[in-house]
């Protein structure tokens, strides 16, 4: 074992059992360091309480005197929970949170000092623009950006910083961030949703969409991590050969939680019950070393946010427990990648779920409303979900041990699906007396008993509904959960505006009454999505052709997946939501081309040095080992070394094919690199991902092939075995 490998296990063996955290009770740490409700009626003046909810509920701007109160009041409030130092936090267009840290203090004529802080620092802040990726909204000489606060998600403080949530946009006014589109996309689905709740119940004031993710990750020692090129710049690891023992005999799944990861699940969770995000759940995932969070659901904006400190959080707590946690959809080649499936719904003022059944055939009709209307709303624009999902990283992980399939399609289960297929057959227009009573006792009536002990088992499914929300799988672990959620909130919203449009139109036009007039457009509905759903395997050929015999996308990597961003379809879409202009949509398409290529650009870097620095000379060391004991048979042995020596000049021969394989390669993908490197845009992506990428699995198959065949003594990265069962 060579010498790094060594000391890097050596360093996980030595280590001292960590103790498991002793947990308070949750109920009484959750929020305990959140600016909320609770906090805001101890600190706040009534008319600056009921300012600051009026903007939280009913989306009114707060007066900058009632702002001042807040600040000031928001400033006591963290300075008796330790704080000394805030920030806008906020998400921009690279994936991750960004903040910047001011101290409350303030001198006083050079000799005195006070914390201050107020309306205005509270609700904007000027940070430098430039830097973060813009997509040509701003140049390098026009940095200015602001941060505007966001009230819809409460302030919390972190260590010593009181972070506020906030939007940020250029100072023109287009967004420069994740956080912007996804409020307008959930006003969008609040109006559109809300105009046709009131079909169902004319007191319906607003609709909020909702959102439960599942953060799967992995936990590698860290001082193992550390000995990895790969996994500290790429955070997955290049090559590698399988251990022996994977995740064949599916014995980690559900498993009992080894005591390393439970202590830092338990310290993970107390941070979480702190800062307010509501984790429910944990356990053991299929793969070794890799394991699931999940909470209980949030309104879509604050679960986002949310989730985006969640990651934070975990990166800075497994650093207390010794571990690297990694994020990247596809960190071990041969096992299951890692996703972060997004569980969404819509809910009422009243807390009434839209996509779960009721008591009553009106509320069954209403659950029908929008359970038809987002399978119709994710048909019409199936490429466009694929496109808010697609990443490099993601790109590993789709079509594979469990993931979903780059096809977008829609599972319903059988049962639900006959269901739908009655409904395609009322009778179109007016209905007879008995033709609603049938419709609504045998069909509608039903559902709730058709829906009970009746959730999905389809792992291969990018969409598909569960028993009361819809899963959105195919979002990638270390994806922000804005993106996809900004899509599928704005085409619902569309759908469901369009709805309206035509029940209103057969009611006034047609005279129908309006349980007619809904049955009849939910039943053209039907038929128009059908080619959406599917409830069988989504891997596999058979699925390929039929798919595109349906008509639907299969767009399998990023470049091929994101050209639809910028089609003249979505920006009228997102336009007419009002969601993005042209120009944000433009830059958007622009960062993501730019991010999938510079991440091609370094990974075939660190494949090339690690080929080339640590592979290959090895590899030489252990020919030269073996030569050197061919060389001394000869002179042992004279002509019989041949015979006698036969496995080893077969060996060394074998390695010299694998060691001119990896030079010959290493060669050609640089050469293709540097072709890449002259364009940009659509261009640069398609030619990393066409040319340059198609020899990283060449290159890992012949480096993969020495690590069986160079003396484990000599071999200087840490193998699969190590990093995934290692306790």
């Amino acid at each position: 074992m060579s010498r790094i490998r060594f000391n890097a296990l050596q360093e996980t063996l030595n280590r001292n059992p960590l103790k498991v955290v002793q947990n308070e009770k949750r109920s009484s740490l959750f929020g305990k360091n959140v600016f909320n409700k609770f906090a805001m009626q101890q600190y706040l003046t009534r008319a600056a309480y009921e300012s600051v909810m009026n903007a939280i509920e009913l989306g009114t701007k707060i007066d900058r005197k009632i702002a001042d109160q807040v600040a000031v009041s928001m400033k006591d409030w963290a300075i008796s929970k330790g704080a000394t130092h805030y920030t806008h936090w906020f998400q921009p267009l690279t994936g991750a949170t960004a903040e910047k840290h001011d101290a409350f203090f303030e001198s006083i004529n050079g000799s005195l000092a006070m914390e201050k802080f107020d309306g205005e620092q509270l609700v904007q802040q000027e940070p430098d623009a430039s830097s973060f990726p813009n997509g040509g909204i701003r140049n390098t000489f026009e940095a200015r950006g602001y941060t505007a606060w966001d009230p819809t998600s409460p302030a919390f403080i972190y260590e010593t910083t009181l972070c506020i949530p906030t939007i940020f946009v250029a100072y023109t006014g287009e967004a420069l961030d994740n956080k912007t589109p996804l409020l307008r996309a959930l006003q969008a689905i609040d109006t559109h949703a809300t105009a046709v709740c009131k079909y169902f119940d004319k007191n319906a004031r607003k609709v909020s969409a909702t959102l439960g993710w599942e953060q799967e990750y992995f936990l590698i020692d860290d001082a193992l991590a550390l000995s990895r090129p790969d996994i500290l710049l790429t955070g997955r690891t290049l090559l590698g050969h399988l251990p022996a023992k994977g995740q064949q005999l599916d014995d980690h799944y559900f498993g009992t939680i080894p005591a390393r990861a439970m202590a830092f699940m338990q310290d993970l969770e107390q941070e979480c019950m702190l800062l307010g995000i509501p984790v429910k759940t944990r356990h053991n995932e299929v793969a070794p070393n890799q394991f699931e969070v999940a909470p209980i659901f949030e309104e879509a904006n604050l679960a986002v946010d949310h989730n985006s400190l969640l990651m934070d959080v975990m990166e800075k707590v497994s650093r207390r427990h010794k571990f690297k946690v990694l994020f990247h959809e596809k960190p071990f080649s041969g096992i299951n990648g890692s996703g972060k499936h997004n569980n969404w719904s819509l809910s009422t003022s009243d807390g009434i779920n839209l996509l779960s059944p009721g008591k009553t055939p009106m509320k069954n009709l209403q659950f029908l409303t929008f359970f038809i209307n987002t399978i119709k709303a994710v048909y019409e624009n199936e490429e466009l979900l694929r496109a808010s999902i697609a990443s490099a990283s993601n790109d590993c992980r789709l079509g594979a041990n469990e993931a979903p399939s780059s096809i977008i399609s829609v599972f319903i289960g059988d049962q639900l699906s006959e269901v739908l297929d009655e409904l395609e057959n009322v009778t179109k227009g007016k209905l007879s007396p008995q033709e609603k009573t049938d419709l609504k006792l045998n069909i509608i009536g039903k559902i709730p008993e058709i829906l009970l002990d009746n959730t999905d088992r389809n792992r291969t499914s990018a969409f598909a509904f569960t028993g009361n929300k819809f899963e959105f799988r195919a979002v990638g672990s270390k994806s922000n959960c804005a993106t996809p959620m900004t899509v599928l909130n704005t085409i619902v919203a569309k759908q469901l505006k369009e709805f309206k449009i035509e029940v209103d139109k057969l009611i006034d036009v047609k005279n129908l009454k309006k349980d007619e007039a809904v049955f009849n457009v939910l039943r053209e509905y039907i038929k128009e999505s059908k080619k959406i759903r599917f409830n069988g395997d989504g891997y596999g050929e058979a699925w390929e052709k039929e798919a595109k015999k349906r008509g639907l996308s299969n767009n399998k990597t990023t470049p091929e997946a994101l050209q639809i961003q910028v089609s003249k379809e979505v920006i009228d879409l997102y336009k007419e939501m009002e969601v993005m202009s042209k120009v944000e949509i433009e830059a958007r398409y622009e960062i993501a081309l730019q991010e999938y290529t510079k991440r091609l650009q370094i990974e075939g870097r660190v494949l090339c040095d690690i080929a080339k620095n640590h592979v290959v000379p090895t590899a030489v060391i252990y020919q030269n080992t073996l030569l050197e004991n061919t060389k001394n048979l000869k002179e042992i042995f004279g002509g019989e070394y041949k015979n006698i020596a036969k496995e080893q000049i077969e060996l060394i021969m074998t390695i010299s094919n694998h060691i001119t394989g990896i030079n010959a390669l290493v060669i050609k993908m640089e050469e293709q690199r540097s072709k890449a490197n002259k364009y940009t845009g659509l261009k640069s992506a398609d030619m990393y991902c066409k040319n340059v990428k198609p020899f990283f699995e060449e290159i890992r198959f012949h480096c993969d092939k020495l690590e069986t065949m160079v003396d484990d003594n000599l071999w200087p990265l840490t193998k699969y075995r190590e990093l995934l069962f290692t306790k």
